[in-house]
């Protein structure tokens, strides 16, 4: 969304990630962890660190759990909101893998989001490149429509995808916000065979 963490507060999230490539094979699945450490620099401008893991179970019922790395993240917002058309934000992520053999990665997104009454409108355009000299640069995007059922509560449809690798997926999200604590639960299912079956998260943020 058109958002950053305001100047001087700071927000901890967590999001757990749940994949299942194959539906028909339930056992197999991944959970990714990712706690946020997030900080605004000005009510404009804010940071925030990543640190990642990843739980895996395969068919063989033998599961792993392990650190995967860290992301660098920045978001910038160009205007007040509702000065233009549709509202500009800036983002930019540094990724680097725990297996010091991979080559990190870069990437930028442009967020564009519109209000509409209650009706919020997001669509972010997502470049990612690998830091070596002969990756490929992958396009992919993230958007959605929400509604505010109340103004605690909102209700919604997203969906993701990659145009690099033709993946498509859609589905529901709902969101809790109050002044210090909000959770966001939603799912996404996959449109092709070229995308994992489900995709399920949960992000939850305090902000202190």
């Amino acid at each position: 969304e058109y958002t950053t963490i305001p100047g001087g507060i700071a927000e901890m999230e967590y999001y757990l990630t749940a994949k299942q490539p194959d539906s028909r094979v339930s056992e197999a699945s991944t959970w990714q962890h990712q706690v946020e450490l997030e900080y605004g620099l000005t009510d404009n401008w804010d940071i925030s660190m990543y640190q990642m893991f990843k739980q895996s179970y395969g068919t063989n019922s033998v599961a792993s759990f392990k650190y995967e790395g860290l992301k660098i993240r920045s978001r910038y917002r160009l205007f007040k909101s509702g000065e233009f058309f549709v509202d500009p934000l800036l983002y930019a992520e540094y990724i680097r893998n725990a297996d010091l053999s991979k080559p990190d990665v870069l990437e930028g997104k442009l967020i564009l989001a519109k209000d509409i009454g209650k009706f919020n409108i997001a669509y972010n355009a997502i470049v990612a490149r690998e830091l070596s000299g002969d990756a490929e640069v992958e396009h992919e995007y993230a958007t959605g429509v929400k509604y505010a059922v109340l103004p605690e509560f909102s209700a919604g449809v997203e969906a993701k995808g990659n145009y690099t690798e033709s993946e498509h997926a859609v589905g529901p999200v709902l969101s809790v916000e109050t002044e210090k604590l909000w959770v966001s639960l939603g799912a996404v299912f996959g449109l092709n065979d070229d995308t994992e079956d489900v995709q399920a998260r949960m992000i939850a943020g305090i902000t202190f």
